[in-house]
């Protein structure tokens, strides 16, 4: 397998500067999701990794091999699509073995390695089916298999679970998680599902109007976030922001958002000084509901209408009014509760956020 680098990489569509001078390094046999809303420029580099499209300038080396100007069929990766792309007159056989055949690899070595693919990816059973006999996840199974079968040094995923009922999309990531576990290979997948990047890599590259915004573990993005982009984008039920100023005590800081209330920082944050404008991000898992949660050692206790009571079976997320917006809050016991039912909360001040208002970098201290 091997390590990928990009280096300043720039990519321009006529007038669209889709991607703006890029550096990262993927690490030999890691997973890591490129993440993003629409439009973020996730697939564009993708793309450029596989040599479907080349970069306006900067450099992409895979292993110790600059592979910037070389052919997709050169550059030892494999791509996997999320409208599988496989071809429906085939065989799942045939399909697997195609790129094979092209590539000039004899019949009994193929067949060996399309066999392996199959009882690997547990689809030997559908070898003599088409495509159209197969279900969804099936055919995702086989369109991962004919990448698989080329031994490549890189394994590039494009959304290939967006086309997936809810329940398949679970049980083929923890497949996807245990398939990278056992091939020990380097796979860069991309989504603009958080929850996927979040419970299957090792990294996260989280990007926006063609710029990486943070790089790091799925916990360091959760947990240190470098802008207030960031801290909403990961995270579900997302973060929610409110809008005030600093107002230093002789003890702790202080926030006043613009509701009236006086929100203690108990974090420890850089340049809160006097009359400051920033914005607070609360996550629903620190608003405790009384009886529904510890205590936390450092708390502000407010009391609000439900305005919006959302059960989730084993929870209930809840929506009250607060700090001249709404903050959300997770009941992890199941209990009934109605809109306009009014209960008492409290917020983990040792969890708050706070980003300064017009940069939206995040004040906090590691």
């Amino acid at each position: 397998m091997a390590t990928v680098a990009l280096r300043g990489l720039d990519k321009w569509f006529g007038e669209y500067h889709a991607i703006r001078s890029i550096d990262l390094s993927i690490v030999d046999r890691s997973f890591v999701a490129l993440v993003g809303p629409s439009g973020c420029g996730k697939s564009t580099t993708l793309r450029l990794i596989a040599g479907l499209e080349m970069p306006s300038s900067g450099r992409l080396l895979i292993g110790d091999r600059d592979v910037t100007e070389l052919p997709p069929r050169d550059r030892r990766v494999s791509m996997v699509f999320q409208s599988y792309a496989l071809f429906p007159h085939m065989t799942v056989r045939q399909n697997l073995g195609f790129g094979l055949r092209v590539s000039g690899v004899k019949s009994a070595e193929r067949n060996q390695r399309v066999v392996e693919a199959a009882r690997l990816l547990e689809v030997e059973r559908f070898l003599d089916r088409r495509p159209g006999q197969l279900s969804g996840g099936q055919r995702q199974r086989v369109a991962i298999g004919r990448a698989i079968v080329r031994h490549p040094e890189v394994f590039l995923f494009d959304e290939p679970l967006s086309n997936l009922d809810a329940q398949l999309r679970n049980t083929m990531r923890t497949e996807l998680k245990r398939l990278h576990q056992r091939l020990q290979s380097t796979i860069v997948f991309v989504t603009h599902d958080q929850t996927e990047a979040m419970t299957m890599a090792d990294q996260i590259v989280l990007m926006r109007d063609g710029r990486i915004e943070q790089v790091g573990t799925p916990l360091d993005l959760f947990q240190k976030p470098a802008n207030a982009f960031v801290a909403g984008f990961i995270g579900a039920p997302a973060m929610r922001f409110f809008t005030g100023h600093v107002e230093v005590t002789a003890s702790t800081p202080a926030v006043r958002l613009e509701g009236g209330e006086v929100l203690p920082v108990s974090r420890n944050c850089a340049q809160l000084e006097q009359g400051r404008r920033v914005r607070i991000g609360i996550r629903p898992e620190d608003v405790v509901p009384r009886g529904h949660g510890l205590s936390p050692v450092n708390g502000f206790e407010f009391s609000a209408p439900v305005i919006l009571s959302e059960p989730l079976g084993n929870e209930t997320l809840l929506v009250t009014p607060f700090g001249g917006g709404e903050v959300m809050s997770r009941m992890y016991r199941p209990s009934p509760v109605r809109v306009g039912d009014r209960i008492d909360f409290t917020i983990d001040t040792d969890q708050i956020h706070v980003f300064d208002h017009d940069s939206e970098a995040s004040l906090s201290v590691a």
